[in-house]
């Protein structure tokens, strides 16, 4: 099958879409299916393109996948208006290519990433021009987090306009998917017909992370045999991170005890500046892919903060990799959301925004071994059977096809 993959983020980008993207694509190639992908220059989470890499239109075969990538506005800081700006920009600079490439090469399928929504127009474009089905694949309601994390007013005309958009670009694509069984039900309440929607979500590395005694980063970065609370992923305003600090100065008074930060993005520094003062917090830059499971390995208890507008708007990707190290999380969710739901027997939720409730959720698990021990267990138990890479990229692969069989079979029904 002939795929058109249409999205701002890709591959080398080491965290979130990007890295899900580019996994998906060579993963396609690898079940014999011919993939294109018209992408952004890489830049995040870091907000700055990438070495190596110019603002220009480039074409390069990448692990079998053919790959255009385009320039973009990149916004030093990637929020309020300027990201609108940086939307836009991806897509006026995809519309001709995606154009010409969907004669040229004739998709099957045309499967689109949001964000970026805005740019979804071109792809529904090209679905038209070469006959193809269309699929939106919904990585976070991006209007939403908007308004949650003060990039955006929930009120007013541009409010308006951008719901608006938003239910007219959902309702147009043959199938709508999505990571989480809570974001596939808002699709529903967004209008989105229940037969037009399905949950396709991210995976974990359960082959290449898995738990293991120890870890390297102990001795490089000083940490000796001091318990540590891990936090690796993007540094913006909708992670909520500063809890984080919050809790590491609410326990300052536990000497056995390490809070390690490892990321990059637009809070970083004001994030470095909260927690100046603090002798048991470290922050580091995201560290290698293939380095990813010697680093979850570091964790006595993996931390996911969420800001408390954010609930069902997005699933961390994040999760599935540390469920997939065998250690216990702690979330800042609040009960009967998404994330909760996915932690619970392998975690323990607090409220949101709550440094201390943090701090005595790690407490608990630190002065508890059998209960840190099954969790544990637990959580690389629930990676195994919901996070499998392999068994999801299959499912990919079967509801793909049947986007494709259902337009074919509509068209012929037309005829």
């Amino acid at each position: 099958m002939r795929i058109l993959l249409h999205t701002l983020n890709y591959a080398p980008e080491p965290t979130g879409i990007g890295l899900y993207s580019g996994g998906l694509a060579q993963s396609l190639v690898e079940l014999g299916h011919e993939v294109h992908v018209l992408c952004a220059v890489p830049h995040y989470p870091q907000w700055q393109l990438f070495d190596g890499h110019r603002q220009r239109w480039t074409t390069t075969r990448e692990a079998g996948v053919d790959v255009i990538r385009c320039p973009i506005y990149i916004p030093a800081g990637g929020g309020g208006a300027k990201r609108i700006v940086h939307y836009i920009s991806f897509f006026l600079a995809s519309l001709w290519p995606i154009v010409r490439l969907s004669r040229r090469f004739r998709p099957e399928l045309v499967f689109a990433v949001a964000p970026s929504l805005i740019a979804s127009p071109a792809s529904l474009l090209a679905a038209r021009v070469s006959g193809a089905a269309s699929q939106l694949h919904v990585q976070d309601f991006e209007v939403e987090a908007a308004f949650a994390t003060d990039h955006m007013s929930g009120g007013g005309p541009t409010a308006k306009l951008a719901r608006w958009f938003e239910q007219k670009m959902l309702r147009a694509f043959d199938r709508v998917s999505t990571i989480s069984p809570e974001m596939a039900r808002k699709l529903g309440e967004k209008g989105v017909e229940a037969h037009r929607i399905c949950e396709l979500r991210n995976w974990a590395e359960i082959e290449h992370i898995r738990p293991q005694p120890g870890s390297t980063y102990r001795d490089r970065w000083q940490i000796g045999s001091r318990h540590v609370a891990l936090y690796s992923g993007s540094i913006a305003q909708k992670q909520g991170i500063e809890s984080i600090v919050d809790a590491a100065r609410a326990a300052a008074h536990r000497k056995d005890l390490v809070f390690v930060i490892c990321g990059s993005g637009p809070r970083r520094q004001a994030l470095a500046d909260y927690a100046k003062g603090l002798d048991n917090v470290q922050i580091h830059d995201l560290q290698p892919m293939e380095e990813l499971g010697e680093l979850l390995n570091l964790a006595t208890v993996h931390l996911l903060p969420q800001r408390k507008d954010a609930a069902d708007l997005v699933l961390p990707s994040k999760l599935a990799n540390m469920l997939a190290s065998g250690k216990p999380v702690v979330a800042s969710v609040e009960p009967g959301t998404g994330v909760a739901r996915e932690i619970r027997d392998c975690g323990l939720a607090c409220p949101p925004e709550d440094g201390q409730a943090m701090a005595n959720a790690i407490c608990s698990l630190l002065d508890d071994e059998d209960l840190r021990t099954r969790l544990g267990a637990e959580a690389r138990r629930r990676a195994q059977e919901r996070w499998s890479r392999t068994a999801i990229l299959a499912r990919f692969d079967a509801e793909l096809r049947s986007a494709v069989s259902t337009r074919t079979g509509e068209s012929t029904s037309h005829a």
